[in-house]
Order: structure tokens, then sequence, then C-alpha cells
């Protein structure tokens, strides 16, 4: 057990756990010994490594469903007792251009509605029903997970942008609210990653679209990472990490502030 950053016996909830940048933070926790509530879509848990089983709870949520978030927020305390920390990674992103002459690919009502329903609607309810409880037990952590782009917008992800730039005004908003209430609330912002469930055949396909490249071009240009600095990919671990260390007492003093993990990839 990884003890250093004192998470033993806090409990921990992922959404969007099941998978990418999610699945990671919750083995990372998981290691360094948090219980940890994992709240995804997919109502089938994927396999997490063994041994867990007295500090993990799968619970199927829809976060875009202010009821299924109240439940799993009941299912955790009625397991754990308390929340100290919520990790607000559900996330999707749909490319789309603001406008496509051929209409293959254009940004319409249901696609703004479908990424700000899971990216925005979703972090505000899982927040709302997480800090309610914090509140109560007198502290606590939010980490939003947010995106370099939210920071920089990116041609054809208008939406997925803009949703990450609102994520990082809730941040430093709730922070000024709940901070009086002893609760911290921070934001990661990853770079280019290496492969997540966000990066699907449909995602590809769009985004090369949404560019004017083909698919195997966005797939080199992955590889290439010429815009960051340290010249390669981030790893998923890095991320889990970065999250961790926001979450522990080790950050105490760290609060409204959203943390680029992108290695070195700003808008300068």
């Amino acid at each position: 057990m990884n003890n250093w950053l004192c998470l033993e016996n806090k409990t921990a909830i992922v959404t969007g756990g099941a998978s990418g940048i999610g699945y990671a933070t919750v083995c990372e926790l998981l290691a360094d010994g948090a219980n940890v509530a994992v709240c995804d879509i997919n109502p089938q848990s994927p396999a997490f490594p063994e041994g867990y089983d007295d500090r993990l709870l799968y619970v199927p949520t829809d976060v875009t469903s202010r009821e299924s978030v109240k439940a799993m927020v009941q299912a955790v305390l009625g397991r754990f007792g308390r929340i100290d920390v919520l990790v607000n990674n559900a996330g999707i992103n749909l490319p789309r251009l603001l406008v496509d002459e051929d209409g293959q690919y254009e940004l319409d009502d249901a696609v703004w509605d479908k990424v700000m329903n899971v990216n925005l609607k979703g972090l505000f309810y899982c927040s709302q029903e997480a800090a309610r409880a914090m509140v109560k037990q007198g502290g606590g952590v939010i980490v939003n997970m947010s995106s370099e782009c939210g920071l920089e917008g990116s041609e054809g992800q208008s939406v997925y942008a803009a949703s990450k730039g609102a994520v990082n005004a809730l941040t430093r908003s709730w922070a000024k609210e709940l901070g009086k209430k002893n609760i911290r609330v921070v934001g990661i912002a990853p770079g280019i990653l290496e492969a997540t469930g966000l990066r699907t055949p449909a995602y590809e396909n769009a985004l090369a679209y949404t560019r004017g490249i083909t698919v195997e071009q966005l797939r080199a240009g992955y590889e290439k990472t010429g815009t960051t600095p340290l010249g390669r990919s981030g790893r998923l671990s890095e991320v889990a990490a970065a999250v961790a260390f926001m979450a522990s007492e080790k950050a105490s003093y760290i609060h409204g502030v959203t943390l680029n993990v992108a290695g070195g990839k700003t808008r300068g």
C-alpha cells in the first residue's frame, strides 16, 4: 500500500470510473488505501485489481439523472458512512463543426445537449449531492476533470472545449463558496494522453473529418506530439497520480485552481 498521501480510510467517489482516466484513478486510490465507489453508466463492473473487495463498491449511475445520482450517494454513505473525495471524471466528446456544408458532422441540438448534460449537468448533480454530505461531516475535496482544450479551445471540439471551460469556472466559483465549509475544490486538465475510452472509432472518424484529415493522419499526430514540450503523450497513471495528490492532505492549501497535466503544452 502507498501511504504517503494519507488516504487510508478515506472514501472517494469516481464517476466514469469503468474506463480510461477514471479506471486508472480508481486503481491509484485503491493502492493508496482509500475506499472507492466506482460510478459509471456501464451496468457491469469491469475487472479491478484483486484484493480490494472490502474497499470497492460499484454503483451503476447515470450522472445526468438527479435521482440516479441521489441513489448513488446514498449507496456510498450506506456502505462507507461518509464521502471524503468526489472525482468528477464522467464525460463525453462528440466532435462537430459549427458549419458543415456537407451536413455530415454539423453541430446540432442533440449533440450540444448530450455533451453539456454529461459534462456539466452531471458534474453539477454529483457535486451538489456529495457536497451536502461533506458539509454535514465538516469537510471534503471535489476534483473536477477538465481538459487542456478547455483552456485553449480545439478545432472540431468546440462544445467539449466549452463544457470544460465551464468546468474551470465552476471549480473557481465553488471554491469560493465551499472553502468556508472546509471543502476544497480543484481541477485537473489533462493534455494529449494515451488511448482512453473517449478515443473510439466513431470519435476518431468525426474528429478527423472536422480537421480535414484522414484517421491515419490523426493517429500519427498522437505520436508526434510536436506541440508538447516533453515530446510524448501522457500516461493515464500520471493523471491518476495527480488526482490522488490533489485529493490528499498533502495538497491541503491548493484550492480553486485547475492543474494542467499536459507535458508543458499551453497556449504559449
